[in-house]
């Protein structure tokens, strides 16, 4: 079991995992979306999106992102003319999507992220990013999102094998760069792949973004300063072998 950066409490305690989540509320709101406006927020999400791309089949046709309210995954998979329908734990959770709502190029739905109201392998893909290293019930969102999936799901994680083992030392001084940080776990990509496997689906291939912290480029505060940092530890091989936040790809075990 790992803890949560910066909290005392157990994820695996039986009576502290509650039967509705909503920690997609806070990443589906306009204070959150802040942490991604300036050119550096842009700069993370693009290297995001083109991990999300180059793991996605393209003969995945629907989508299921659940908490994705945040808009970062069924946004640009909306751009490829997939079906794309993302589940929010509350109406509030698509404001943010408004207008590719109200023009059928994203359909809402309100429920129980750990309850999927839809059918065994409705989707050809599920996806689920900014959730599940919030979610005290995660083992129970990875049985969901592989329950809807016929193919594939795709998730984001922080993982320890990388920088933010550092996390539980320097998370007051991340909250003072990134403003509203919250506490947050961490993975192996073991612990996930053995937890997936449970449910049929096996890692296939993962993209890991970056080496260097994510709070160390907020506060650079250049895009062209960043690169200078990452380019080389992708050049040797780092970034594959210390990168975090993963984006992994499990796929359905024929």
């Amino acid at each position: 079991m790992r803890p949560l950066a910066e909290c005392h409490h157990s994820p695996d305690v039986e009576d502290a995992i509650p039967h509705y989540e909503d920690a997609d509320v806070h990443a589906s709101s306009d204070e959150y979306a802040a942490r991604f406006g300036d050119t550096i927020g842009q700069w993370m999400l693009a290297a995001q999106e083109r991990a999300l791309l180059s793991l996605a089949d393209k003969d995945c046709h629907t989508v299921l992102d659940v908490g994705g309210g945040h808009g970062q995954i069924a946004i640009p998979l909306s751009h490829t003319e997939r079906s794309v329908t993302v589940l929010g734990s509350s109406p509030v959770c698509a404001a943010r999507l408004s207008s590719q709502i109200e023009n059928g190029t994203i359909s809402f739905q309100a429920a129980n992220l750990l309850e999927l109201p839809f059918e065994d392998r409705s989707f050809d893909l599920s996806t689920s990013f900014r959730l599940i290293s919030h979610c005290v019930a995660w083992r129970q969102l990875v049985a969901e999102l592989c329950r809807v999936s016929e193919h594939a799901v795709i998730i984001d994680y922080p993982v320890w094998f990388s920088v933010n083992i550092l996390t539980p030392l320097l998370f007051k001084v991340k909250k003072k760069i990134e403003g509203n940080t919250r506490t947050y776990r961490m993975f192996s990509t073991l612990e996930l792949a053995r937890e997936f496997k449970k449910h049929g689906f096996r890692l296939e291939r993962s993209e890991k973004l970056f080496v260097w912290p994510m709070a160390l480029h907020r506060a650079l505060k250049s895009v062209r300063l960043s690169d200078k940092l990452e380019a080389p530890a992708r050049a040797i091989f780092l970034t594959k072998l210390f990168g975090s936040p993963v984006v992994a790809k499990f796929v359905r075990e024929k």
